[in-house]
């Protein structure tokens, strides 16, 4: 494999260095001018200069809540254009949401996931398994099986779906704990959130749609630290959308509960009063929330309360977008955006800096999934996984030059800033300026 040598980069944001890449690994890093051409000391002949003056190195983006839709649903999304449009987005490793057509909840499935993972190419795929049968909420999935298989499962959710029954979400805590695993639960209790369409509050009852309440985030949020505390084990709070989540996660952590969470993008930007436009894009779930929600997710963030963002990308075709707003499917895409709306929402802002953001859109995600060889330091002798990112772009968002199968954007025609230059996975370049390998 080819030599490759990014010149000037500020990694993580710092002063601008010299990274040589060989092969799968970084060779060397070294302060701008010393990596040299002369066949002495860190000699970059014959690689491939990238000139990065200006640009942000980081490790490669992992994302810990993807939905690839595959199998079942490639009208949506396949593993080849999802793990396309992660790249694109500057991601070298995503987690794959189990709520696939056939569930995910056998070693057969996740490994037909895992598989086509490795065929793309693009980035590395790690399946999530279902934590019960067909989501259903009613019995525990092969959890055992699903770890043991060769797509070596660490999380387990029925994300889309609420583990509601206490017991069940018990069981599935004492189980994982055996083997480090962690349950990532999408906190909705159902019988609080029937037939609810948008966040419940005061444009709700102005556009007469049904409330989805945050206590019924909340609620299961309260209960599941404290199953976790009892238990012993590890628990992921997916999508956290609400001020009343974010004290009751800070309040397990000063306990010591072994709790985790993660925010959206969106919920970092995007607020209720968009959905005064009837506009099914901005239909999600968890709902978007309040102005006063949004600024206490961004200040969670930046503090640690909140370990990381995800995306919960969630592609759907055409028809299932375009339609009335009560019919409309829930869920945005996000792979391809969400860096740009992390550098909007928290750099711009003074809230985070770019360490930071390697912190929660690399390290963290990586520690919590076990994603071997991702979420690794900028240093020699770690795994190349990288992504170049130019923070002074400005551009509109197109969906048309999308990666991704679908196009439910809410971004569409909004200007953000920062863009990916290059991605590398092992080495290998995925996105060279801006554009897929």
């Amino acid at each position: 494999m080819s030599k490759i040598l990014i010149r000037g980069a500020k990694v993580l944001g710092g002063e601008p260095q010299d990274v040589l890449i060989d092969g799968e690994t970084i060779a060397a890093t070294a302060r701008q001018g010393e990596i040299d051409w002369s066949g002495t000391g860190l000699s970059a002949e014959g690689a491939t200069v990238i000139e990065a003056d200006g640009q942000i190195l980081l490790p490669g983006l992992v994302d810990l809540h993807t939905h690839l839709r595959e199998p079942g649903r490639e009208d949506s999304e396949t593993v080849l254009t999802g793990t396309r449009a992660a790249a694109s987005g500057g991601y070298t490793s995503v987690f794959a949401m189990a709520n696939t057509h056939p569930v995910a909840d056998t070693a057969g499935v996740v490994e037909q996931v895992w598989r086509l993972g490795k065929e793309s190419g693009y980035c590395d795929v790690q399946p999530i398994g279902a934590v019960t049968v067909g989501l259903e909420g009613k019995k525990l999935a092969e959890l055992g099986a699903m770890h043991d298989s060769a797509a070596g499962v660490t999380v387990f959710s029925d994300d889309g779906k609420c583990v509601d029954d206490a017991v069940i979400m018990r069981r599935a805590l004492e189980y994982v704990k055996a083997f480090g695993g962690v349950v990532a639960q999408h906190a909705q209790e159902p019988r609080l959130t029937e037939g609810a369409q948008m966040n419940e509050g005061i444009v709700s009852a102005e556009l007469g749609l049904g409330g989805w309440p945050a206590v019924a985030e909340e609620s299961i949020i309260a209960r599941d630290v404290l199953l976790a505390e009892h238990v012993g084990s590890r628990v992921h709070i997916c999508h956290l959308s609400t001020a009343g989540s974010v004290e009751i996660v800070r309040w397990a952590k000063s306990r010591g509960i072994d709790v985790t969470a993660e925010v959206t993008p969106h919920h970092l930007l995007l607020t209720d009063e968009l959905v005064r436009s009837y506009n099914p894009v901005y239909k999600v779930n968890p709902p978007l929330r309040t102005e006063k929600d949004v600024l206490a997710l961004r200040e969670a963030l930046a503090d640690g309360t909140i370990d990381i963002v995800a995306t919960d990308h969630a592609p759907h075709p055409h028809e299932d977008k375009d339609c009335e707003w009560a019919a409309a499917a829930m869920g945005m895409v996000g792979l391809e955006t969400a860096l740009s709306v992390v550098q909007q929402t928290m750099v711009e802002t003074g809230l985070l800096d770019w360490a930071g953001v390697a912190d929660r859109m690399s390290f963290a995600p990586a520690r919590i999934g076990r994603a071997i060889g991702h979420g690794r330091p900028v240093s020699a002798g770690e795994p190349a996984n990288l992504t170049l990112v130019d923070p002074a772009y400005r551009g509109v968002v197109d969906p048309a030059d999308f990666a991704s199968r679908s196009r439910n954007t809410p971004y569409e025609g909004r200007e953000l800033p920062g863009r990916v230059t290059h991605t590398f996975l092992r080495g290998r370049a995925t996105v060279v300026d801006g554009k897929l390998a």
